[in-house]
């Protein structure tokens, strides 16, 4: 029972539990938007227990300098060590130091005024803080505040010196300890100084000992990347020359700056590029064009119609992207009922004659064991169910697909239908289609359906093995049947017969979904504001109960969330009055403490009004991820709000307090800063162009010698051809055509790239984008996330993409049970 958890500062990311295995595999990716100011990622091994408290088996840390020094990421397996106390160490403290010199004698004050996200040490979740201030033999204390995270002391404390102790130098150090009635006290955290200050200070851990013990190793794939985003202007250039691709491409189409950016694009990054590209022409309402440029390439440059989109090209990528950006909705739709029922039902389902273990059989009959013939019968009527009821539900879903991909599968069907009109090709119009939507669309989400989010959890093994072979048989479906008995596995053969009947609804269905009129259906239809980005049961908060015990303060409601408002009803019935929040409005997305409410996994919004009043809702969520999805979706919604707070309050108004910082004043400011730049990233991330351009500028950065090569290149051959036009031969006027279209093409795009770099240097290096010699202004205001999209500094973004891959192997506490890599 192996989980893993990720701590960065205030937020979480957890994996699906591994039930009873000591050698896990997640093979999980997550996307973290980190604050330029965060310093170490913080990776937990868990024992999940279906009662209590999750048992810690280990932990790794990678500060944010050593995840920096590898370019390419750290791809390691690392040693587990044990979780000790004195270096679990989290918050800040505020306080100021003087030293005084007087008539009287000299003397060391420390004021003592509040501190913020302290460490939870007792069981209720919450500690029971008091400062010391600690010089050379001296030391005094604050008073202990009880059941608080965010103690307010406003105490001052001074020290009594002797003027010899001041020249013999020394350190200041302020700690923090959780106060215990019976046993040692627990440490909080502390900070070392020498000279006087009056400031807030992290706190530091008491001792940074490593531990060495055979816990197991993690294998991990972390990168990092800090990025600068500079104000629109600065990319608009860039994003001009890629329109230009796909509006006015031009007549030698090797010669687009797009295809240029493909030529330097590596294979490890194409799939990263690629989602980037999709999302920058959405944002330009161009999304079609620039897959129909792509896909028109890539099949004029087909000869033999078998190997057509088989390659991991620029164009199969973008439209693997696209797919997953716009049709993920659409997806769930279509797929998570019969994925639930798999689920639920955990049928022992296998084809193989080599795998079929009779142990692991439920009795069939009541005429003794089991046979494998009886196996696979009881099998093959299982999955032809399963199978009949996928197809069911693709085959009505026509209405349900987005009009956007339906569009852009029309356009596919066009331009294959064209380079292969011979009657023998007739199916490559229906498998071009078919091989994006069932091969790399549905089969996929079949197999692994935790990574569509179409589950929380990953299938155990029986489960996993009917999810295998269902997603075998979809994807026979999405190739027409044509390979069929001619693999290796013969033991699928029962399974032929309905994959075969299922070919000609499959066709009707690719037919009815390319009938779309384009010049009815806005390309940017998808991202209009009435798009649910997340929907689902969440427990709401009765604020108008308060006298209810917090257990029964919870109901049941179902919510929606889009970019325009956040809203809920008592169910999703579309005749229930719906409450509605606008998202204008939002101005902090926050977790709750649970000591709050004595729940786990509670969220809170607080919004405020256009009177300036101020209210907050809070929500329970059945699990952390669901917690993490929630915050994200909701603070990626209001990302562009003005009125976002910079701190609250982590707990609730109860009692005539809060219960997080004891304050009585109601409208007290917040004891806690806000996380609104902490985010998982996912498909249903809003458009940002200026980060997006950003990625391609990088992309282009990196490949920039070789554009450069491509220039000289081009140049040299450009040369050679003129030369030999003396006497052209046959092709010469197209050929000097493309190296006249890549040369201008390489010219702009390391024209672009060089503004680029020089504004990210700094400001006077010339003049600004679209100006004629004026000088450039870049720092005239302090930054702030609010307003990145107005004429803003350049910011500063971390993102950490952390892939949790391979497999974990831990130990018993006995002997070693497996060695690691």
């Amino acid at each position: 029972m192996v989980s893993g958890k990720t701590e960065f500062h205030c937020n979480k990311g957890m994996t699906a539990t591994v039930w009873k295995n000591l050698n896990p595999f997640w093979g999980e990716e997550y996307t973290l938007h980190l604050p330029t100011g965060f310093h170490s990622l913080s990776f937990y091994v868990m024992d999940e227990d279906t009662i209590g408290h999750d048992d810690v088996i280990g932990k790794i840390s990678l500060s944010k300098d050593a995840i920096g020094a590898k370019v390419k990421g750290l791809d390691n397996w690392l040693n587990l060590t044990r979780v000790d106390p004195n270096e679990e160490v989290q918050g800040e403290i505020h306080f100021g130091l003087e030293l005084l010199r007087d008539a009287k004698g000299i003397g060391l004050r420390c004021h003592f005024i509040e501190a913020r996200d302290l460490a939870p040490r007792d069981i209720s979740g919450t500690s029971d803080p008091f400062a010391r201030i600690l010089f050379n033999n001296h030391s005094a204390e604050t008073s202990i505040i009880k059941k608080t995270r965010y103690p307010h002391w406003g105490e001052t404390l001074e020290l009594e010196l002797e003027t010899e102790e001041l020249s013999e130098g020394g350190t200041v150090t302020v700690e923090v300890w959780d106060w215990d009635m019976v046993g040692k006290n627990d440490f909080l955290g502390k900070y070392c100084l020498i000279k006087s200050v009056v400031t807030v200070m992290s706190l530091r851990p008491l001792a940074l000992a490593v531990h060495r013990g055979k816990l197991g190793a993690l294998r991990l794939k972390v990168r990092l990347v800090e990025d600068h985003i500079l104000p629109s202007m600065y990319y608009q250039p860039l994003i001009d020359l890629l329109v230009q691709s796909v509006i006015s491409p031009a007549e030698v189409e090797d010669g687009s700056p797009l295809i240029m950016l493909e030529e330097v694009t590596t294979v490890e990054s194409r799939q990263d590029v690629a989602m980037t590209l999709v999302k920058i022409y959405l944002g330009q309402g161009l999304v079609v064009p620039f897959l129909d440029y792509l896909n028109t390439r890539e099949v004029n440059h087909t000869l033999d119609p078998n190997t057509l989109f088989r390659s991991n090209s620029l164009a199969s990528k973008a439209m693997e992207q696209f797919m997953k950006a716009v049709g993920m909705l659409y997806l769930h739709g279509v797929l998570k009922p019969i994925i639930n029922r798999i689920f639920e039902e955990k049928k022992y389902i296998e084809l193989d004659p080599c795998k079929i273990d009779l142990n692991r059989t439920r009795r069939i009959s009541f005429k003794g064991a089991v046979s494998e013939a009886e196996v696979r019968e009881s099998s093959v009527e299982m999955l032809q169910g399963y199978l009949s009821n996928i197809v069911e539900s693709i085959i009505g879903s026509v209405t349900q697909c987005p009009p956007v991909m339906r569009v852009a599968f029309k356009q596919l069907h066009k331009r294959v239908e064209e380079q292969f009109p011979e009657p023998e090709n007739e199916d490559v119009k229906y498998l071009a289609i078919s091989g994006f939507f069932f091969l790399r669309f549905l089969a996929p989400a079949i197999l692994t359906p935790k990574l569509f989010h179409l589950r929380d959890q990953h299938a155990d093994t029986r489960t996993s093995r009917t999810l295998l072979l269902l997603a075998k048989a979809v994807q026979s479906v999405g190739n027409l049947g044509l390979q069929l008995g001619h693999g290796k596995e013969l033991w699928m053969e029962p399974l032929h017969p309905i994959i075969l009947y299922s070919v000609a609804s499959v066709k009707d269905f690719l037919d009815k979904l390319i009938d779309i009129d384009m010049s009815e259906v806005p390309q940017r239809a998808v991202f209009l504001p009435s798009v649910t980005v997340k929907e689902g049961y969440l427990q709401k908060h009765k604020a108008e109960s308060p006298q209810l015990l917090s257990r029964f303060s919870f109901k049941k409601r179902y919510f929606w969330l889009s970019s325009e408002t956040l809203s809920y009803a008592k169910n999703p019935d579309p005749w229930q009055v719906r409450s509605s929040i606008p998202i204008q409005c939002v101005c902090a997305v926050e977790r709750v403490d649970e000591n709050a409410f004595q729940q786990q996994h509670v969220l809170q919004v607080v919004t405020q009004n256009n009177d300036g009043q101020m209210h907050t809702i809070y929500t329970q969520c059945k699990n952390v991820n669901e917690l993490n999805q929630w915050l994200s979706a909701i603070r990626k919604a209001s990302i562009y709000n003005r009125r976002m707070l910079p701190s609250f309050h982590p707990g609730a108004y109860r009692s005539g307090k809060w219960t997080c910082c004891l304050q009585a004043d109601r409208a007290t400011s917040g004891c806690s800063r806000t996380h609104s730049a902490v985010t998982l990233g996912d498909w249903s991330d809003p458009l940002d162009p200026d980060a997006e351009t950003q990625t391609i500028y990088k992309q282009l950065l990196e490949g920039r010698d070789k554009l450069r090569s491509t220039l000289v290149l081009s140049f040299k051959a450009f040369t050679l051809l003129q030369i030999s036009l003396l006497s052209p031969p046959d092709g010469a006027d197209c050929s000097v055509e493309l190296l006249k279209h890549r040369q201008a093409a390489a010219v702009r795009l390391l024209g672009v790239v060089l503004d680029l770099e020089q504004a990210h240097i700094g400001p006077s290096l010339g003049p600004e984008p679209g100006s004629e010699g004026e000088s450039r202004i870049l720092y005239q205001t302090q930054w702030s996330k609010k307003t990145r999209r107005k004429a803003a500094p350049p910011c500063s973004l971390s993102c950490c993409l952390l892939h949790v891959m391979s497999r974990g192997t831990l130990f018993s506490s006995r002997s070693l049970l497996h060695k690691p890599e």
